[in-house]
């Protein structure tokens, strides 16, 4: 079975939880822009970033036959100053436009202030002037309140609604977002948000149609092979390998060829890995001997 992970912090990954992730028959990935723990202190910590992930995580990737796509966007944990804010917006355009860029995201709420909404705002205005579908992160708390906020914006905005996935679903928001035309995606946590049999109950409930997982994994405790786990769980539970791989494959790669890089035909076949390349002088390996396949 093919896996599609649409949701995957790598950066904060070893390359370990590449090679187990490619065992485990993940063939690509999407890395949202996230924030890193702590505040970025100016535009140029942004920059730096941005460019890694559309240059040195997309080639780590690839040397183990993993294809690696992003997005690019200010975090709302991050729209809360506005003077550095205001320099993020306007770097975007220049990386909307780079090579693997598949959606604006993670954009959004946290907190839900005036500050998120004036830059969840903007950003969608530069999806629709991009043409790129967009990548919604749902708040921590108060969740609900949150995805109501969200589905109203967006529908304020003309924003096409088969262009928007809405993310970190639960039992709860979930049929809100079905119900107004969206896709919905749900990260798949150890201990919160989702696990595999909540996850594997709301399949059954409500179908796979338009219905996507992600593990999210990131720099806290999290696990980038949540999405095969449920693949387990769902097979487990009664639910047929068709449902199962529109669910992790078919769902994720439509939603995102929707951005015009990324092509079905192409992400579907496995990247073959040349352990023998370099980017910009680094290698992925420490001396070990390089894999190089046909």
């Amino acid at each position: 079975m093919k896996i599609f992970d649409p949701h995957i912090h790598m950066t904060s990954r070893t390359t370990d939880d590449y090679t187990a992730m490619a065992k485990a028959g993940i063939l690509a990935i999407v890395e949202p822009a996230f924030w890193h723990g702590q505040p970025r202190t100016n535009a140029g910590s942004f920059i730096d970033y941005f460019n890694s992930l559309v240059g040195w995580e997309r080639f780590r990737a690839s040397q183990f036959g993993i294809r690696h796509f992003c997005t690019i966007a200010l975090n709302p944990k991050e729209a809360n100053n506005p003077k550095l804010a205001d320099e993020v917006i306007d770097l975007l355009p220049r990386y909307l436009q780079k090579e693997g860029v598949v959606a604006v995201g993670e954009i959004g709420y946290d907190d839900q202030t005036e500050a998120e909404e004036e830059y969840f705002a903007r950003q969608l205005k530069l999806a629709l002037e991009f043409d790129l579908p967009a990548l919604v992160h749902t708040p921590h708390r108060d969740k609900k309140q949150g995805t109501v906020r969200s589905l109203d914006l967006i529908r304020d905005l003309g924003f096409p609604e088969e262009r928007v996935l809405i993310d970190h679903n639960t039992e709860e928001t979930l049929p809100l977002v079905l119900d107004a035309g969206y896709w919905a995606g749900h990260s798949i946590y150890p201990n919160t948000k989702m696990d595999e049999p909540r996850m594997a109950a709301l399949v059954k409930k409500y179908g796979s149609e338009q219905i996507i997982i992600n593990s999210a994994a990131d720099w806290g405790i999290s696990d980038p092979l949540k999405v095969p786990k449920t693949v387990a769980e769902m097979r487990e539970r009664g639910i047929s390998d068709e449902s199962i791989q529109k669910i992790v494959w078919d769902n994720p790669a439509s939603f995102f060829s929707q951005s015009g890089n990324l092509d079905l035909q192409d992400v579907g076949r496995r990247a073959s890995i040349d352990q023998t390349q370099f980017y910009e002088g680094s290698s992925v390996l420490r001396g070990q001997a390089p894999v190089v396949e046909a």
